[in-house]
């Protein structure tokens, strides 16, 4: 079926200069209550279009490899072509994990680049900052991400719920994408863990495989969308509000 193939787009100048970028957007959206959280709104705009125009107004970015459910592929041709986003090279679907589906965008990457970023697509209001920062700590390290400090008390409990230990907040960070991976030594941590699909992101692997992973500084309106609650604070933070 046509739904079920991968859309491949002419590169165009716009594309050409910096680093691509592959938006991991293939999830079940299991805890939104039947709505594809890719295509609910944010003041009237799908949130998965919110992301791909944070990356096409990117300066740092070159090109976009866009990872989707094989049911919405036709849908997400349809939307990007409506907005514009000049910037799209490949359309693909994902795998049955996420780690799966970053490695269906990473057959997409050209042959010579050397870096990539990996971002959620459920996360629309990435900034051109954090893009820029972790775009520019893969100068010197395999491996990038944003994060943001960690504000609450965080205590380590048992399966009963069980407090074991509360942890020193002051070492720990909450972990955001984009992420950016040299691609060459990402393809190299892959073979080293083996079974990727017990990692929840991508610079895991690369510290399981033992590169160095620097983090730059992330954003706290950088939210991934979740629920549906995460819908109204969306937009409550693009209205400015608390």
């Amino acid at each position: 079926m046509k739904t079920k193939t991968a859309f491949k787009y002419e590169i165009t100048e716009k594309t050409r200069g910096g680093i691509p970028v592959i938006i991991v957007a293939a999830g079940s959206s299991t805890r939104m209550n039947g709505i594809n959280k890719q295509l609910a709104e944010i003041s009237g705009v799908p949130v998965i279009i919110r992301t791909l125009l944070s990356f096409e107004n990117s300066e740092e970015i070159s090109n976009i490899i866009l990872v989707v459910r094989a049911d919405d592929v036709f849908t997400l041709q349809l939307l990007t072509e409506k907005y514009g986003i000049s910037k799209l090279t490949d359309i693909v679907c994902g795998g049955d994990t996420r780690q799966e589906s970053v490695l269906k965008g990473l057959s997409r990457v050209a042959s010579d680049d050397q870096g990539v970023l990996i971002h959620d697509g459920a996360r629309p209001l990435v900034s051109k900052a954090i893009i820029k920062n972790v775009v520019l700590g893969l100068e010197n390290y395999s491996a990038v991400t944003c994060a943001v400090s960690v504000v609450d008390t965080v205590k380590r409990v048992d399966a009963s719920g069980k407090v074991l230990e509360t942890l020193d907040r002051s070492n720990l960070v909450a972990v955001q994408t984009p992420q950016g991976v040299n691609i060459a030594d990402y393809r190299a941590a892959i073979e080293k863990v083996g079974d990727v699909s017990r990692f929840t992101d991508d610079t895991s692997i690369m510290e399981a495989a033992g590169f160095e992973v620097l983090t730059v500084e992330g954003e706290r309106s950088n939210i991934k969308i979740t629920t549906k609650s995460d819908i109204a604070f969306a937009e409550g933070l693009l209205e400015g509000k608390e």
